[in-house]
């Protein structure tokens, strides 16, 4: 086996990133959490009490996201920078997510950072820097306080 490129290795991060953010907007949760390795880990450095900071594995994106097309139907997702790092297995992205929040009916718009690494097995660590101060006014009163 010949190990790839530094180029190809970046085209694979930027593949999987866009591949993700389609199975966002297409409500597919399950193919999205399945883009991760086996061993594969999801952190939210500003997660909020009772929100997980890090999630180790597949199946606990998996089980992390079984639900969230019950809480936020995703609409579009508009990418404002992909950043290349000297790594070439991890790219930096800046994108904005826009829906609507199921429970309310509001407007859900949440600009996201990620720092996302991908190996040959899938995506082996993904950062996802958002905050829900930013879209809490949109929430039902019970998500809020959680």
């Amino acid at each position: 086996m010949h190990a790839l490129s530094d180029e190809a290795r970046r085209e694979r991060a930027r593949e999987r990133f866009d591949r993700a953010l389609a199975l966002l907007v297409d409500h597919d949760m399950e193919a999205f959490a399945h883009l991760w390795a086996p061993e594969g880990t999801m952190d939210f450095p500003f997660a909020v009490d009772g929100q997980p900071e890090r999630l180790e594995g597949r199946q606990a994106v998996v089980d992390y996201l079984a639900h969230y097309t019950d809480m936020v139907d995703v609409r579009a997702v508009e990418v404002h920078a992909v950043h290349p790092m000297l790594d070439p297995d991890t790219i930096v992205v800046e994108f904005e997510a826009s829906g609507v929040v199921v429970a309310t009916g509001l407007d859900y718009a949440m600009p996201y950072i990620a720092v996302i690494t991908v190996g040959d097995e899938g995506i082996t660590s993904y950062r996802d820097y958002w905050t829900l101060a930013r879209i809490a006014s949109s929430l039902p009163a019970a998500a809020v306080s959680a």
